[in-house]
């Protein structure tokens, strides 16, 4: 059987510059500079690299060759939305999380939620990212959930509010319900992933088994005062993140249970970046 999520593309979050390790568990994950600018068409080319299997159901991209590479990269990019209204769209922070579970933890996505969608504009609900590793435990399914936000608070409030509402036993077992029935049939783990989430297994059971990384991403005023990667860069860079992790823990205190990794992506400029993005998602629907 050919594995078709074994070849990725090429790291960009590759050393301790790049992903640096937070007390708890995940990284702070910067982007960068390059002639003394952050990395704006680098970062953006990086995040659409993974469309296609952002986008694309596992049994589409089994089909996935040099021959209709152009048919299918065109419907990935349609597929993510279709308007003009897109600066406050979340899609983008929803591939951001995918490429980096993906890179970071060399997971595999179980379903494509927005293969899914009935309509091009529609939000995909639930949970962001829907991926599997394979622990030295066995099987975990990992819940993902992204906040791609400018300011920083706001993503910690609005993502532990979402974190209680979406582990609750009516919620997970709606979204298992959704996921079982949307797994491609000929995916090699489609027996342990419904065994995973079989209805008949407690909940308590099942929660040992799932991981939820979380990416929260906001404009930082670190980022916005260099101008490269120097070691005072990296120095300061560490301060903020640490007391954004300890934000997010903080408020951590009344959700029991569940295995979290807090992943922070500082930005320069969002709606920079969000610009430079819809462009090339544009560029690739043409």
């Amino acid at each position: 059987m050919i594995d078709i999520y074994k070849n990725k593309p090429e790291a960009f979050f590759y050393d301790d510059t790049k992903k640096i390790p937070l007390k708890n568990e995940g990284f702070g994950l910067n982007v960068g500079y390059e002639t003394l600018a952050w990395r704006y068409d680098s970062f953006a080319n990086y995040v659409l690299e993974w469309l296609p299997e952002f986008a694309l159901n596992y049994s589409t991209l089994k089909d996935f060759n040099p021959a209709n590479s152009i048919k299918l990269i065109k419907q990935a990019a349609k597929s993510v939305y279709d308007t003009d209204k897109y600066k406050n769209r979340g899609e983008f922070g929803e591939i951001i999380l995918h490429a980096i579970i993906r890179e970071l933890y060399d997971s595999e996505p179980v379903i494509s939620k927005i293969y899914y969608k009935t309509s091009a504009n529609d939000p995909v609900k639930g949970f962001d990212a829907v991926h599997m590793v394979e622990g030295s435990d066995g099987l975990e399914l990992w819940l993902g959930e992204v906040k791609f936000y400018t300011e920083i608070n706001k993503a910690v409030n609005d993502v532990v509010d979402e974190l209680s509402d979406h582990f609750s036993q009516d919620f997970l077992r709606k979204e298992f319900m959704f996921i079982t029935g949307k797994i491609a049939p000929d995916w090699k783990y489609i027996n342990q992933i419904k065994q995973l989430i079989s209805v008949r297994r407690p909940i308590d059971e099942i929660f040992k088994k799932i991981r939820v990384p979380v990416l929260l991403t906001y404009e930082s005023q670190t980022v916005k005062d260099y101008k490269e990667v120097s070691e005072l860069f990296i120095k300061k860079l560490i301060i903020e993140l640490t007391n954004h992790e300890k934000k997010f823990y903080s408020k951590l205190q009344n959700i029991n249970n569940i295995s979290i990794s807090l992943h922070l992506l500082p930005l320069e400029d969002k709606n920079k970046l969000v610009e430079i993005l819809n462009k090339k998602l544009e560029g690739l629907k043409a």
